[in-house]
């Protein structure tokens, strides 16, 4: 398992009954988890201590209970800063176990010696564009929601790297690659976090049961003669690591150089020393 295991500012403190409690800079938070199906018998005392609590409802949804916490607040991530906010589907803004692959990409990208061109598709608020920036690519930011774009532009802002080259894209992400395909445009690596399910801006539906292994298909037809890597998360059930590494290696085997390796990615828990599972991921690495 790749373990995000260097984070500061953010921990999970404990999870129970369907439940996990975090750390968020200085204010605790309890949201669902899917993953958590055990019951502790011990009760951590942080417990009773959260600012805001996420309910989850028996119709679809749920809404957040808050007791003492700000509108907005900010947390970091080495020299990455992030706007948190909660919002109706219980998100703050960033998904922390992610950073075990912000760590793998910015890595690759300096030890390049060469200028690299990345294309970080679904790129929500922009956790793996700035890590990218900030080691020193060139990064196509694209996402379908306006909200989730801009928000990432503050993240830059508040990061020092308004003036990074950094392109930003508001657009539906497989009619955006159609775009660069017949544009001719290319790139050295690329980074995808995809919904289970979501809606472009005009609508379009997105199913990654049924989506993804034709999106992919499409997506090598981006890459450059000599890829640098070409990431791909998945937090749906059905996508596990094997799976991911399947689909890598049916559409790269046999034209790229290179390793390709995928794992479940996850949290450690600081009540018990065990690792939360957060979905999974698949790398190919060029050589």
């Amino acid at each position: 398992m790749w373990i995000a295991n260097k984070w500061n500012d953010y921990e999970v403190i404990d999870t129970s009954h369907g439940e996990k409690l975090e750390r968020w800079g200085k204010y605790l938070l309890i949201r669902p988890d899917p993953q958590v199906i055990w019951n502790t018998e011990q009760i951590h005392p942080n417990w009773k201590k959260c600012n805001a609590h996420y309910h989850r409802s028996n119709r679809g949804g749920g809404d957040w209970e808050f007791f003492n916490l700000p509108e907005q607040w900010d947390i970091h991530y080495k020299d990455l800063t992030f706007h948190l906010k909660p919002f109706k589907f219980k998100h703050t803004g960033v998904f922390p176990e992610q950073a075990v692959n912000w760590d793998w990409c910015a890595e690759k990208i300096k030890k390049a010696e060469r200028k690299i061109k990345v294309l970080n598709l679904f790129a929500y608020t922009g956790g793996a564009t700035l890590s990218a920036a900030k080691a020193g690519a060139y990064v196509t930011h694209v996402d379908a929601s306006k909200g989730m774009v801009t928000w990432a532009k503050e993240n830059a802002k508040t990061s020092h790297l308004s003036e990074a080259p950094i392109r930003w894209i508001v657009d539906d992400c497989v009619k955006f690659v159609e775009r660069e395909i017949r544009r001719g445009n290319t790139y050295d690596a690329i980074i995808m976090d995809p919904p289970s399910y979501g809606r472009g801006p005009k609508g379009e539906i997105w199913k990654i049961e049924e989506n993804i292994f034709p999106f992919l298909k499409l997506c090598v037809n981006l890459l450059s003669e000599k890829p640098l890597f070409f990431l791909i998360n998945s937090y749906t059930t059905g996508l596990q690591p094997a799976v991911l590494a399947y689909m890598l290696h049916s559409l790269l085997d046999g034209t790229y150089h290179g390793k390709i390796t995928a794992e479940e990615i996850g949290l450690p828990v600081k009540s018990n020393g065990l690792i939360l599972p957060c979905g999974a991921s698949g790398r190919f690495e060029g050589i």
